[in-house]
């Protein structure tokens, strides 16, 4: 199985029990901006604790998924993952996390036809600015070339008032000025 289908798969199962979601990640920077291979798949997902076994059931017959972790990411770091048992591919769960930023993030999110699906995904700012955050987090060239490499590709459509105030909010304006300035450009290979 590729990621392509993967995601399709995954996307499908969501759609069918009608659980919030959205894409984020690198895949997400990849439809926006310059793509490239990723090794997981990451959603936000808004389910109650009762909605659980609603969602290990929509996923336990391909997928290796522990009910008991999916429990313990209502705490922090509101996070999950699943194994896909046919390509041992992994798919990262994250649940809304009750921060400003994450809860706006998911309001904003967009339904558009991806590889033949409708699916929800962060819109291209808010995937911009997650991947900046998750740099001051955890700093990676990564992280700040998938953010470089959507505004590369969108640049004439995002909302910079948008992506400055956010920006400061979270820490990251230095970087998202040295990204808009083309210090920080994109990787190349």
């Amino acid at each position: 199985m590729r990621e392509r289908e993967l995601f399709v798969d995954c996307v499908r199962r969501l759609n069918a029990v009608g659980f919030e979601y959205m894409l984020t990640g690198s895949m997400a920077s990849s439809h926006w901006g310059q793509p490239r291979l990723t090794h997981d798949l990451d959603f936000v997902i808004q389910i109650p604790p009762s909605q659980v076994p609603r969602l290990v059931n929509a996923f336990h017959s391909d997928y290796y998924i522990d009910e008991a972790s999916v429990v313990a990411a209502f705490q922090p770091p509101y996070q999950f993952n699943v194994l896909d048992n046919r390509s041992a591919m992994k798919v990262d769960f994250w649940l809304l996390k009750p921060d400003p930023f994450e809860q706006e993030m998911f309001k904003r999110r967009l339904q558009l036809p991806l590889f033949g699906e409708l699916a929800w995904i962060a819109t291209a700012e808010d995937v911009l600015l997650h991947k900046l955050h998750w740099d001051r987090i955890t700093p990676s060239e990564r992280q700040r070339s998938d953010a470089a490499g959507i505004w590369a590709v969108q640049k004439g459509d995002l909302d910079l008032q948008r992506l400055r105030r956010w920006a400061a909010e979270l820490g990251v304006t230095e970087t998202l000025e040295a990204i808009v300035s083309d210090r920080i450009k994109p990787k190349t290979t």
